[in-house]
């Protein structure tokens, strides 16, 4: 048998080496994903059963970081500037990345970003308190234009998603309101059912029980079509006006993250997506599902920004 030489043999260790495919990522260390407001809260909500679906599928720890404060771009704003080597991640979507940055100067936008995966989207509705003359969209405009700027509406801070949603709901409909900023979704609720404002938003789920107390009337969705939770309650578009909105959260990194980095975490967390334990634990919460991979994701977000940034304008 004919011997090789010892530059055959490296050629040849040379050759096998380049033809083999280049190792996948896999994390080393935890994993900490940055939530930009406090425990307890939707978003907060939303990693926690996020991670307790997927952390079979890591082989090191999922963590939960709280890094609350201003309207959740403190988080955002330290992720982006991050190393983009899978280990430090945003719950975003929301606020943060679609509606803030078009009110006031942030350090970072949508582009220090690459998305990893969207899990839900989260409707907005109008509400009104039970016992209101205002008990639909309708009457809703109506007395506003009776009534030019003294209704107001309560909306979980200034810059915030749902206040972007109600200018563009009052662009659209040619009404003046007042707004009345609180910090977060259930004092602004609480408002509303003390009497201090006519109107306030939440998430459907997040009325649920409100509802079912008789306390509020839903006068209407601004997504592009009705929520199977509340089908009786029309949408904004249904009724002539050209408005659509809707919260959405999903996890993001810096966007120097690679190929084979952004990968593994979406195929490790669409895993947890489609266990039994984040269908139970979505299900119980009222979560709706809805997947998207990373770049549709960040497709979706850039949509939601422009909206809100063009009915900012001149405003």
């Amino acid at each position: 048998m004919k011997r090789l030489s010892i530059a055959a043999i490296l050629t040849l260790a040379v050759a096998v080496l380049f033809a083999a495919p280049a190792s996948a990522w896999e994390p080393t260390k935890p994993i900490k994903i940055y939530v930009g407001f406090s425990p307890g809260g939707g978003t907060d909500i939303v990693a926690r059963t996020l991670v307790a679906a997927s952390q079979e599928f890591f082989p090191v720890p999922l963590v939960v970081v709280n890094k609350p404060g201003a309207g959740g771009t403190i988080a955002a704003d330290f992720v982006s500037k991050q190393e983009g080597d899978g280990y430090s991640l945003l719950v975003a979507g929301g606020s943060e990345s679609t509606s803030v940055p078009n009110h006031r100067e942030v350090s970072y936008s949508l582009d220090n970003f690459r998305g990893v995966l969207r899990n839900i989207r989260a409707r907005i509705i109008l509400v009104s308190k039970a016992g209101s003359d205002i008990k639909t969209i309708d009457d809703l405009v109506k007395k506003a234009k009776a009534e030019s700027g003294k209704l107001a509406y309560a909306s979980s801070g200034a810059g915030t998603l749902y206040h972007s949603t109600m200018l563009l709901f009052t662009k659209a409909a040619g009404i003046d309101m007042k707004h009345v900023p609180y910090k977060g979704g259930s004092p602004a609720m609480a408002a509303l059912l003390g009497g201090h404002v006519d109107i306030t938003l939440a998430a459907p789920e997040e009325a649920q029980a409100q509802v079912e107390a008789g306390q509020v009337n839903l006068l209407g969705l601004t997504s592009t079509e009705r929520t199977d939770l509340f089908p009786d309650v029309p949408t904004l578009k249904e009724l002539g006006y050209d408005v659509y909105l809707e919260n959405q959260k999903g996890i993001v990194g810096p966007a120097s993250m690679p190929d084979d980095v952004y990968q593994y975490l979406h195929d490790k967390f669409k895993m947890g997506m489609d266990t039994k334990v984040w269908q139970k634990m979505a299900g119980k919460l009222k979560l709706e599902t809805s997947y998207l991979n990373g770049p549709d994701f960040k497709d979706a977000m850039g949509t939601m920004s422009k909206t809100i940034g063009d009915a900012v304008k001149g405003l």
